[in-house]
């Protein structure tokens, strides 16, 4: 099974940064791994923010987060990134980072939620 653990949520002034970071381990070939991040705001649905195929270049991102926020991968260390710039307010939520091994690869990047099998724990996001 994949793990994933994320790190780098916090607080921040409207227009500020954070970086959010989340380690995979126990996949079984990163050929063939998307990873990304989904966020659920208080009283809403959760949604996708962004997504990687870990194996080649594509990406996805949500309107609201394009030129904003931006996805990157580190394969020798098996970590995936969020960059989040020009924070708002309405990008307050519980982020979390999200993998999926079977159905993914370069030609197909799934973009909902119930396409991704492992999920890690979490973390808050708040921008006042």
């Amino acid at each position: 099974h994949v793990q994933l653990v994320e790190s780098g949520g916090g607080s921040v002034q409207a227009g500020g940064s954070l970086r959010l970071t989340c380690e995979a381990s126990g996949y079984t070939d990163r050929a063939s791994l998307c990873m990304g991040w989904f966020r659920r705001a208080p009283g809403k649905e959760r949604e996708v923010v962004a997504l990687v195929f870990v194996g080649g270049t594509s990406t996805y991102y949500v309107d609201s987060v394009k030129d904003r926020f931006t996805i990157s991968r580190d394969n020798t260390k098996n970590m995936v990134y969020l960059e989040m710039r020009a924070l708002m307010t309405e990008d307050t939520a519980m982020y979390y980072c999200a993998a999926e091994e079977e159905n993914c690869s370069g030609r197909y990047l799934p973009v909902t939620a119930l396409e991704y099998s492992y999920w890690g724990q979490g973390t808050q996001v708040t921008v006042s």
